[in-house]
């Protein structure tokens, strides 16, 4: 986890460039067309015209066929609708009858036939040969685009195999109103005008382009370009310069044709604006889609049938057709991750805010507080069928806005001074198992589970102590997560080099861990770390029968063990040696859900943090129980009642245990420090120091205050310190109007300000707040 990330951009510190930025947008597939527009060899946007239709927006569904379809009043009834034949709901009952829905919405509410003229006419003139459908498109786009056309037609009727239909399937005013958008300045149709070989010399002197309307290989197109001649696919191209032809050879299919008059009159219009024949064509045509769609779950649903006398839909029956279609998208990511789902977009779009926020040289960086919001799970990359992991991106950007200094501080700087804290020697400590002068094993609790529940920590040091032999020393202090997920590379090998030397110190020892964080941070670089529950889970459980037998319960796994299958196994199997019956959560194990702590979340972006814990908590009624304390206090902070995996095995009450509050970032480092203390006289029977400085100040806080300090992150020992300042310096105010102090310290690079009132046993806080800016106070002279 500490090596990978770090390198998405080649180099630490380094910003994403356009390069990187186009390999990770080509991985999200959010924006691929869905298959049935794909499968249309002209791309009619079926999704949304099937929202069109759901929501009776007649006039938006007929528009969004009028924009793809030349002549849909002639396409809807008799196109073989390739569309239908890739639709992904005919993997959960059975395809949408596109066509049926197309023709209802053309047959009862027709769009006004749309006879604009051209917006910028060109002097050049195309020769198009046949008005069938081939022929009829090709003029009718080149029209559009200002040329001068001229269609030939060897009969007296325009639309040539049109006429062939049955009156039934295509009625002659259909055919007779579609064309006439063919009605235009800069169009003439020539009837009973047959072209034979010999005419194509005199009208390429009278023509600057000529589309002959037939297939490939076709009897009419060989007539015209001789037995031998070839068409290109791609360009229309035909061995006589100018002169172009239908690409696809023998394809009778209607929509087809369609497309290749199209493509036709892109070659041409490319070749009289003097442009690349080939290039950027790749989206033409029929073509799969890349798009993911995710199946499961989806009730397998029949065809709607039809009923009206016309052997058609009536309008309630078009709506709950197009109710059936699946909306394709992928969207995996954003479905799963609240984070992701929070900005209103997916991967690709927060892609490109992320490039263009590290671009910046000048101005605001708007995409900050998104880059600092993600929680560096890894849950994107597991569901995202390309393995899109937007929790590297973020991390890079932030390793890279750090590097450069480029990030502004004050989303993390909490997260890294109480780290500062668990380094410092208020809590680090590093011993060998007392009467050892030897370390075989090393227990690692981490500052969260010290902060959270510093008994437990103790009791499972005297379990380990007694369970193994050889010697189980002890190391307090952070693995250094917090620097990583904030992207301060230095400080987190700082931190790390710190803990491998006190790590050394022991003899290098296997190290066991009780935090998943920790045993993600350390994995790659210490060699048989071990999880506490991997160790334990066949050993003898010191069970006093508190937590035998408790019931169901909901295994909430942390994201940091998401590939970590030894470490799901080991927790379900001590549970099942403990009685419980195990709920598996709908996200669980490899694609468990963060409880909004991870990436330091909960700091950058507090409001997003509490959806996620709220949506985390609503997915089972059972208690749940987690392995890692911050998952359990965030859960219990909210409501949940949860359990540490610890409680079962060690408490001593399970009654109260589901509700025990969260402890609060002040009383997590008072815990620490107090762990410390006990461990050091219980363990090694060093005398109880004192507290001594701000410390000695006591704080009385009513719930309102305890509660306001906690959001605004300002901790005891904050106040404290601005109390002391204040006594002891005299800088304070006095508010007249009720006696109460107004004080301020600065004691690194956030200012607190605390209003408050002596009392005899101690000092009231009735306010609290903190900012960066630096009080500066004039000098007199």
């Amino acid at each position: 986890m500490v090596t990978h990330t770090a390198n998405i951009y080649k180099e630490v510190g380094a910003a994403m460039d356009q390069v990187e930025l186009r390999r990770l947008e080509s991985k999200c597939g959010q924006e691929n067309p869905p298959a049935c527009t794909a499968g249309c060899p002209i791309h009619v946007d079926v999704r949304k015209l099937m929202l069109a239709i759901q929501n009776q927006d007649w006039k938006s569904a007929a528009s969004i066929l009028q924009q793809k379809q030349p002549f849909p009043g002639i396409i809807s009834r008799i196109c073989d609708h390739p569309c239908e034949d890739v639709c992904k709901r005919k993997g959960a009952g059975e395809t949408i009858a596109i066509s049926n829905l197309e023709r209802f919405c053309l047959e009862n509410h027709p769009p006004k036939i749309a006879n604009v003229g051209p917006v910028t006419p060109k002097s050049q003139a195309v020769a198009v040969v046949g008005s069938g459908l081939r022929g009829l498109t090709a003029a009718y786009d080149l029209a559009r685009k200002g040329y001068i056309v001229t269609i030939f037609e060897k009969s007296d009727r325009l639309g040539g195999n049109l006429w062939k239909y049955p009156e039934q399937q295509l009625p002659a005013q259909v055919i007779a109103n579609e064309l006439s958008v063919l009605n235009r300045p800069n169009v003439t149709i020539e009837r009973n005008a047959g072209i034979t070989r010999q005419d194509l010399s005199q009208l390429k002197e009278r023509f600057d382009a000529l589309y002959i309307g037939f297939a490939a290989q076709s009897e009419d197109a060989l007539e015209l370009l001789g037995e031998n001649s070839t068409v290109d696919p791609i360009s229309c191209t035909t061995p006589i310069a100018g002169v172009f032809a239908g690409g696809q050879p023998g394809n009778n299919s209607p929509i087809n044709a369609v497309a290749d008059g199209r493509r036709g009159a892109v070659s041409i219009d490319r070749y009289l604006q003097g442009a690349s024949l080939t290039a950027s064509r790749d989206g033409e045509g029929a073509f799969e889609s890349n798009l993911f769609v995710n199946l499961n779950g989806i009730p397998s649903l029949p065809t709607v049938p039809m009923s009206h006398e016309s052997g058609g839909y009536t309008g309630e029956e078009a709506v709950q057709e197009a109710g059936r279609c699946l909306n394709c998208q992928c969207l995996e990511c954003v479905k799963a991750c609240k984070y992701l789902e929070f900005y209103g977009g997916y991967p690709k779009k927060y892609l490109r805010e992320i490039y263009n926020n590290e671009s910046i040289v000048m101005g605001k960086r708007h995409a900050n507080k998104l880059i600092n919001s993600c929680m560096q799970c890894g849950l994107c990359a597991e569901v995202c069928p390309n393995d899109l992991d937007m929790g590297q991106v973020c991390l890079a950007s932030r390793e890279s806005m750090v590097m450069r200094g480029k990030m502004p501080p004050s989303a993390h700087d909490f997260a890294l001074r109480d780290m500062a804290f668990s380094n410092s020697e208020q809590f680090a400590l590093t011993r060998h198992q007392p009467g050892f002068n030897s370390s075989k094993y090393v227990f690692f609790p981490g500052c969260q589970l010290s902060g959270s529940s510093p008994e437990h920590v103790e009791k499972v040091y005297a379990y380990l102590t007694e369970q193994l032999a050889g010697g189980v020393g002890l190391m307090l202090r952070c693995c250094g997560a917090p620097a990583h997920w904030g992207g301060n590379q230095g400080q987190f090998q700082t931190s790390f080099e710190e803990m491998v030397a006190e790590w050394e110190s022991l003899g290098k020892p296997q190290m066991i861990v009780a935090c998943s964080t920790c045993h993600s941070m350390f994995r790659e670089k210490l060699p048989g770390v071990v999880s506490l529950w991997e160790l334990i889970k066949d050993m003898n459980l010191p069970i006093q029968g508190a937590g035998a037998n408790y019931g169901k319960v909901a295994v909430q796994d942390p994201c940091t063990t998401r590939y970590e299958q030894g470490i799901h196994e080991a927790v379900r199997h001590i549970l099942l040696r403990l009685g419980c019956e195990i709920e598996e959560l709908p996200y669980s194990k490899e694609l468990t859900k963060c409880c909004g702590f991870g990436g330091l979340t909960a700091f950058a972006n507090p409001g997003l943090a509490q959806q996620i814990v709220e949506n985390r908590i609503k997915e089972s009624t059972a208690d749940y129980v987690a392995y890692c304390a911050m998952c359990r206090d965030r859960f219990a902070a909210h409501g949940k009642r949860t359990l540490h995996l610890l409680d079962l095995i060690f408490a001593d009450d399970l009654k109260n245990a589901a509700t025990r509050p969260d402890s609060g970032f002040s009383q997590r480092h008072e815990h620490r420090a107090r762990l410390k203390r006990t461990l050091l006289h219980k363990f090694w029977q060093t005398p109880q120091e004192r507290e001594r400085g701000y410390r000695t100040i006591k704080i009385i806080c009513n719930e309102e205050i305890s509660k306001l300090m906690e959001e605004r992150l300002i901790l005891i020992e904050d106040v404290q310190q601005v109390i002391e300042h204040a006594e002891r310096t005299g800088s304070k105010f006095i508010n007249p109007d009720n006696g109460n102090y107004l004080a301020y310290f600065r004691p690194a690079r956030v200012t607190y300000w605390v209003e408050y009132q002596p009392q005899e046993d101690g000092f009231v806080v009735l306010n609290a707040y903190s900012h960066r800016m630096e009080i500066v106070e004039e000098v007199k002279p």
